[in-house]
Formats: structure tokens, sequence, C-alpha cells
């Protein structure tokens, strides 16, 4: 199971430099194994909203939550309290350990183009090893 980053969505609806790489993770991965936390879902809305891609967010909010079977998932209260201890332990931003401690919560492998991941306990694969690992 994989908790998807932040990044590897953006590339994909922006169509950045490594979107076919994305493209191929999410057309090879079954939905049922892919996660996203409520903070990257806002995240990737505060960012096409402001870059006026509303219309974007609309049919991402869709495909990815309604309809494909994604799973949302997010942290408590308590939990906010490790995000800023693996912050500082590992020197991430916010958004990165919250990643990180909704991995270690949910058992989930991140799948992410921030190398920042690799200096943790957990690490991180890219889109295209993570393929190459479930096959």
């Amino acid at each position: 199971m994989f908790l998807i980053d932040t990044n590897v969505w953006l590339e994909l609806l922006l169509e950045q430099e490594k979107a076919a790489e994305a493209r191929r993770f999410f057309t090879e991965t079954e939905a049922s194994l892919l996660s996203i936390t409520d903070f990257a879902l806002y995240s990737i809305g505060v960012i096409l909203i402001r870059l006026r891609k509303d219309g974007v967010f609309r049919d991402f909010l869709t495909d990815v939550l309604e309809d494909s079977g994604v799973r949302k998932i997010h942290l408590e209260t308590g939990d906010l309290k490790e995000v800023i201890t693996a912050g500082r332990q590992f020197q991430l931003d916010f958004d990165d350990a919250y990643q990180l401690v909704a991995a270690e919560k949910f058992d989930l492998t991140i799948v992410s183009f921030d190398a920042d991941f690799d200096r943790t306990r957990r690490g991180r694969k890219a889109p295209s090893e993570a393929i190459a690992g479930s096959l």
C-alpha cells in the first residue's frame, strides 16, 4: 500500500517534467492500493486554485476521491506532536513530516519525487521504483 506525496499528483495534474512517470505509476497501480493525506489534498487544492485551475481540481476530486477508491487518510491532533518531532529529527518541513508520520501510522510506503524522505527511517520510492517493486 502506498502513500502518494503531493508532488507526484502535481506532476501529473500540471503536466510537469516527470508527468509521464507519474501517469505510468497511476495507470499500472490499482487505485485501492493508493492513499492521499488530507493535508496533501488541501495543498493540491491551494496550488490549483491559485493557478486558476478550478476545473482541474474539481476533476481531481471526482476522479481520485469519488470514483477511483483512493483512500483519504488524516492524522489526529495527538499525531501532530509526532509531526513536530519527525520534522526536527529528519530536518523535514511540515508537509513532509506530516506525510512521514501518516505513512508510519498507516504502514504505507511513501511514493514521492522528494529526496528529503531518503534521510528518514522509512525512506521513499520514486513512482518508477514503486511500479518495479510491485510487479
